[in-house]
């Protein structure tokens, strides 16, 4: 185990439990209507956010056995990330389906960091604009970005 995924591991596992509960409770209405500045509903960012950790997986698994730096599809610029959430019609979605698919995504990521190779922490690849990140780095920055759209789902149930 990589002593500087522990708070990541337990970050998201805390914001799961905290917020499986808190999401399957909102109503039809909560998760549907486009509110955001980006014009996303509750289930639009909820499917952003599996697209997140399956993107991350898919990272973390290349990383440890491909030549560094790596080259991956542009998923979260140029608004890919919007072509992938219409795409996949998140906003149709089946509620209770994505709650689990996004719980239990987020459950095997915490798995899969644990199993991550310590002498493939500095494998590196490009992701945004020709700049590099490490597989390390990569890892540490999920529990921010899985915070920030959390707290603009919290954002979204305020408003409600």
């Amino acid at each position: 185990m990589i002593k500087e995924f522990q708070p990541v591991k337990e970050g998201v596992a805390f914001l799961v439990k905290e917020w499986l509960p808190i999401l399957s409770s909102l109503s039809e209405d909560d998760i549907t209507i486009k509110k955001n500045s980006q014009n996303r509903s509750v289930k639009q960012i909820l499917g952003h956010l599996i697209d997140s950790v399956s993107n991350n997986t898919h990272r973390v698994i290349h990383l440890q056995y491909q030549e560094s730096p790596i080259s991956f599809p542009n998923y979260a610029s140029n608004g890919n990330n919007d072509r992938w959430i219409a795409i996949q019609n998140y906003q149709g979605e089946c509620w209770p389906n994505m709650l689990e698919l996004w719980k239990h995504m987020n459950l095997h990521y915490i798995h899969i960091i644990d199993c991550i190779d310590p002498t493939k922490l500095n494998q590196q690849w490009y992701y945004s604009g020709g700049k590099l990140i490490s597989l390390k780095e990569m890892v540490i920055d999920y529990l921010r970005h899985l915070e920030l759209h959390i707290n603009e789902i919290r954002k979204l149930m305020e408003q409600t």
